[in-house]
């Protein structure tokens, strides 16, 4: 290639191995230097083209096993979720159970209902309803404070009845001898009767009626006991609501009265010990079925019969 100073050119000649003509081919100097800045700059865009597509398609497979991993913690993180809200579920249909349980109990000795008794129902009604709404960490933290709560209320309700109870037992008139403790044969203390407490003592009706005793509900012909040995002062009708009627005098104070059977079968002036077939139920007198209205009377004055059960 030879150099033409005057023209400012570059010619290159080719020249053949045998006997052929000589070629001459003369390139302006500009010409070149764009040609050759042109294929630099093609080489530089090469290059950063392919060295993106290596990037890109690294970063692709990068972020492709991160959102891999992210799914998969976020399949376990909402399998353990679905977990923990199946636990509170379960932990909260045994309070409901305890408090159902505690809710016979008190009905069952004929003692006050519990203070949260009633605020949620029944439960001769099951109707349910709502949106589909899944688990999250905040309902289900929700969840499991207010089975927090519920679990301080039910620990406070049963120290309650336990305090009830032993207020009970030590009324019964208890005595200890030789280690053992004894309870009078003379103090009423059983239940006359299996069944269903079905009105309590003290106010109801709204507050418009008081009742001295309490209702005892099971079928017709139950057999109904003494509660505690004593002496038969009434047996049979009474016109002021009782129908059939037993009052039993235990001494030093204390009288048992059994309202609405369908039969006695005690006379007055009888003794009978505890546990012994005074009468059966029935609906005599006020009554609206079946049942045995208990009553307890401590120097002539009704007092409540859970006491003394």
């Amino acid at each position: 290639m030879d150099t033409n100073k005057e023209s400012n050119s570059y010619t290159i000649k080719v020249i053949p191995s045998g006997e052929g003509k000589v070629k001459s081919v003369r390139l302006p100097v500009t010409l070149l230097k764009y040609g050759l800045g042109s294929l630099a700059v093609l080489g530089l865009l090469f290059v950063g083209a392919l060295s993106f597509a290596v990037y890109a398609s690294f970063t692709a497979k990068s972020g492709s096993a991160e959102i891999n991993d992210l799914r998969s913690v976020n399949s376990i993180q909402q399998e353990q979720l679905l977990q923990l809200s199946k636990k509170a579920n379960a932990l909260q249909d045994e309070m409901d159970q305890l408090t159902s349980l505690e809710a016979d109990l008190r009905r069952q000795s004929g003692m006050a209902p519990a203070s949260d008794e009633g605020s949620g129902g029944d439960g001769t009604h099951d109707g349910q309803g709502g949106p589909y709404t899944e688990p999250d960490l905040g309902n289900v933290r929700e969840a499991l404070s207010q089975v927090e709560r519920k679990i301080a209320v039910r620990k406070e309700s049963l120290q309650s009845l336990q305090k009830e109870i032993k207020a009970r037992q030590e009324a019964m008139g208890t005595v200890v001898a030789g280690g053992f403790t004894i309870q009078s044969i003379t103090v009423p203390s059983i239940w006359p009767c299996k069944g269903d407490v079905s009105s309590p003592y003290g106010l109801r009706w709204g507050g418009s009626d008081f009742h001295p005793g309490i209702d005892i509900a099971n079928d017709m012909g139950t057999p109904i006991v003494a509660t505690a040995d004593g002496v038969v002062e009434v047996a049979g009708w009474n016109s002021g609501g009782y129908g059939n009627m037993v009052d039993i005098d235990h001494g030093n104070g204390l009288m048992t009265r059994y309202g609405h059977a369908s039969q006695v079968v005690v006379t007055a002036g009888q003794h009978v010990k505890r546990g012994q077939i005074i009468a059966y139920m029935g609906s005599t007198g006020f009554s609206t079925g079946p049942h045995c209205h208990y009553e307890v009377h401590v120097n002539g004055q009704v007092v409540n019969p859970a006491t003394y059960l």
